[in-house]
């Protein structure tokens, strides 16, 4: 069983080209580069106090992510937005677009996980250099991201060296990996991009006995796969977390999984993985990630996660 760690809250504080400049009334402030957007989040209960134009968020505001009565909504451009542009992050660079959902295609507070899951596939590979002979070559580890989006997480994980499965069940998004992964340098990097259910998929990989060094999972709370299947995460999650733990290698470098679900909280997150792993050992940290607000002296919370590190990593 692995060890369980006390919940914690990880901060995504490492930023040059992205910064949550204020929040409130479930909107937020963030600068993305040279362009500045206001958007909503519903995790800004708080009040915001109005300052300058544009609705009260300022007059260097570039554009606006309104809410219409049918749920949708649309962007309220200000100043004339390119269709997109990129960020960096430690040497990777990501493309940002800002679709007619108010995302950009970035969640800037995974940049804690990709730099957690870069520390943990250094640890691996040093691991396994020092247990073998120096005549014997190291092979990279391996990785699985499902749900895996827009692809900032494969890339960082191929930038430090793994061998990555991206699975996606929108072809757009696995198109949009691959952008990011050419755009950050590593478009000969061993990256698969796949189109595809994330349960199907596994499924296939176990009665392959493919296994992997490290996994990571961000799904959503409701979702379809390739060929319209229905995910809930409260009936969906632990059936799949059961096939995964046949998918980990038997010396893994991690397991992570991160969701931005109000209802899921991070113990419940840790159980979930602690039950899936309960053969091994380990240990498992559980908490919540944010991201810090410049003008304000708070932290925006962004999501749970529960992550498990092997013991020779």
């Amino acid at each position: 069983m692995p060890r369980y760690l006390h919940p914690a809250l990880v901060v995504a504080d490492g930023w040059a080209d992205y910064e949550l400049l204020a929040t409130g009334d479930g909107m937020k402030k963030e600068r993305w580069g040279r362009f500045v957007l206001v958007r909503p989040d519903p995790q800004a209960l708080w009040p915001h106090t109005p300052s300058g134009g544009f609705d009260g968020w300022g007059d260097d505001v570039d554009a606006f992510y309104r809410r219409s009565s049918d749920g949708g909504g649309h962007w309220d451009v200000r100043r004339k937005l390119p269709e997109a542009w990129t960020v960096g992050w430690r040497g990777l660079t990501f493309r940002i677009r800002p679709t007619a959902f108010k995302h950009t295609g970035l969640f800037p507070e995974q940049a804690a996980n990709w730099a957690w899951m870069h520390e943990r596939l250094q640890a691996w590979t040093a691991a396994e250099d020092r247990g073998r002979r120096a005549a014997e070559s190291v092979s990279a580890p391996r990785v699985l991201n499902l749900f895996g989006y827009t692809g900032a997480a494969t890339v960082a994980c191929a930038a430090a060296g793994a061998v990555v499965t991206h699975v996606d069940a929108a072809k757009g998004m696995v198109t949009w990996c691959r952008d990011n992964a050419e755009a950050s340098g590593l478009g000969d990097a061993p990256i698969r991009y796949l189109v595809d259910d994330a349960m199907k998929f596994a499924e296939r990989e176990r009665r392959r006995g493919n296994r992997y060094e490290g996994i990571l999972l961000d799904p959503p709370v409701y979702g379809r796969g390739k060929d319209g299947q229905m995910w809930r995460i409260e009936a969906d999650l632990a059936p799949l977390l059961d096939v995964l733990k046949d998918l980990l290698a038997d010396r893994a470098a991690f397991f992570l999984l991160n969701t931005y679900t109000a209802g899921l909280s991070p113990v419940a997150a840790g159980n979930l993985v602690q039950d899936a792993l309960a053969g091994r050992g380990g240990a498992l940290a559980v908490g919540e990630i944010g991201l810090p607000v410049l003008r304000e002296d708070r932290v925006l919370p962004c999501g749970v996660f529960a992550r498990w590190n092997g013991d020779r990593a």
